[in-house]
Order: structure tokens, then sequence, then C-alpha cells
């Protein structure tokens, strides 16, 4: 059986923890930092868990991930 492809955008985003689950950095901040709130800038900075219902739909972008 041939390898499976994994979707560049997908693997640019998202990555996997030691258990499975997905992690994902919130979005909007690369560049244009002044015209983001404080808080909003400060609430991006976590890294975050993907949800079930959307790990479902990430999980076989990344086919060789621990999901």
């Amino acid at each position: 059986m041939p390898k499976l492809k994994s979707k560049s955008s997908a693997k640019k985003r998202f990555s996997f923890t030691g258990t499975g689950k997905i992690r994902m950095k919130p979005s909007g901040m690369r560049h244009g930092m002044r015209k983001r709130s404080q808080s909003m800038k400060r609430k991006a900075r976590h890294i975050g868990l993907l949800s079930e219902p959307d790990a479902k739909i990430i999980g076989p972008m990344l086919p060789y991930g621990r999901g």
C-alpha cells in the first residue's frame, strides 16, 4: 500500500500531544499587532486543544499522527 500524504496546511498549523489530542495555536498572531486589543493578544498566546468534533475533521488530514 502506498504512503498517505499529509495535508500541508494542516501539518503547519496542528500537532499532536503525547496522548493523541490535537494541539493548535490561536489565529491572528502573525502580523498587525498594533490593531489587536491587548486582551486578544494575551488570550492568543496560549496553545489550546481542538474540540472533539473539530479533531475528527483534522485527524484524517494528518494520517501519521498519534490520533
